[in-house]
């Protein structure tokens, strides 16, 4: 009579884990060349799909109220992510499918080159003279008002929103892909989305857009100092860059807008910050890299070649911290993974049975 044999057991958690890293750099690189090579298009796009679901969700729940406004944030944020999650669930036995899944999630968040078109074409104007073309061109690309600019307002305005998308649309969303995969990038464009509608302090969302605002704060956090980190890498004047961010990060309103424009202003060797407005409201923010020089139309271009370097540089620092995980999380254990294969035991005379 023949014993039970060894119960193989099935595949261990972590060696489902691995591979993820890997799926992430294969499909966010495709992604991000996707992204270069067609850019955002300009009919159906998925951002632009969730921001009229978010709009409509709006029209549902608005109240003057800071609860109404964390639901309205809760509803939107956590059901696109959910969505991400059970789409990248479906695919998760097939690398191809995974692998095509987060290029698809990764073209669809990031916005290097749509930020760099828009940019330039400010540019563009500026450098021609035709400083209207420019005023219209302006609001594609930030929410100040044009009308109460001149040319070097301008160019500095483009600048400082080059600095700042480029956290906010490219590594960001890479940093959370990198940490959750497709729901991490889903998830990061859908706060960042939301706090662009409804997180400014208009009279309107002041309380309904405070929880968009604090979540968006939270989730651009690590974004924020890696872009910071590799524009100083990138930038060419890597103790300017330190300095204005140690000097001046602090001084502005925002948690991580601030550290993004210090570094670049330091990396260009510009200084950014002062009054602007929004709205008609005049904002006197403080100046970052004081002993830089204004900014020039010319730095509108250097500006965007250093967001773009910086973009790369935070797909390799996320793809490589992810398959370094992947490595981690792989190996196999002494307990879960027998070192060689044992024979089936036969009873023999006189043995258990």
């Amino acid at each position: 009579m023949r014993s039970a044999g060894p119960v193989y057991p099935a595949a261990p958690l972590h060696a489902e884990r691995a591979g993820r890293g890997r799926v992430f750099a294969y499909g966010a690189a495709a992604g991000l060349l996707g992204d270069l090579l067609i850019g955002d298009p300009r009919r159906g796009h998925p951002v632009a799909a969730f921001g009229r679901a978010a709009a409509a969700v709006e029209r549902a729940l608005w109240r003057d109220h800071r609860g109404w406004g964390a639901l309205h944030t809760a509803v939107c944020a956590g059901g696109a992510t959910a969505l991400a999650a059970l789409a990248a669930r479906s695919v998760r036995t097939s690398r191809t499918a995974s692998v095509t899944l987060t290029a698809a999630a990764t073209w669809a968040v990031v916005g290097g080159t749509s930020l760099g078109r828009e940019a330039r074409a400010v540019g563009g104007a500026l450098a021609a003279g035709d400083i209207e073309a420019a005023r219209e061109r302006l609001p594609h690309l930030c929410g100040r008002d044009p009308q109460a600019l001149d040319a070097d307002g301008i160019a500095r305005a483009v600048v400082e929103s080059v600095a700042e998308n480029t956290s906010d649309a490219v590594v960001g969303a890479l940093v959370w892909g990198a940490v959750g995969g497709v729901p991490g990038l889903v998830g990061f464009r859908a706060v960042n989305t939301l706090d662009a509608m409804v997180g400014h302090k208009s009279p309107r969302y002041r309380r309904y857009g405070w929880a968009s605002a604090r979540l968006d704060d939270v989730a651009g956090w690590p974004g924020a100092r890696l872009t910071a980190v590799l524009a100083a890498v990138a930038g060419g004047n890597p103790r300017g860059a330190l300095r204005a961010w140690r000097a001046d990060a602090g001084k502005h309103p925002s948690p991580n807008a601030g550290v993004v424009e210090a570094s670049f202003a330091g990396a260009l060797g510009v200084r950014l910050g002062g009054p602007l407005s929004y709205g008609g409201r005049v904002e006197h923010r403080p100046v970052l890299n004081g002993s830089g020089r204004p900014v020039e139309v010319a730095d509108i271009e250097r500006a965007v070649r250093l967001s773009r370097r910086v973009g790369w540089l935070a797909l390799g620092v996320g793809a490589l911290c992810a398959v370094l995980r992947d490595l981690a999380s792989g190996r196999p254990t002494r307990s879960a993974v027998p070192t060689r294969p044992q024979r089936y035991q036969q009873d023999q005379p006189g043995g258990n049975s």
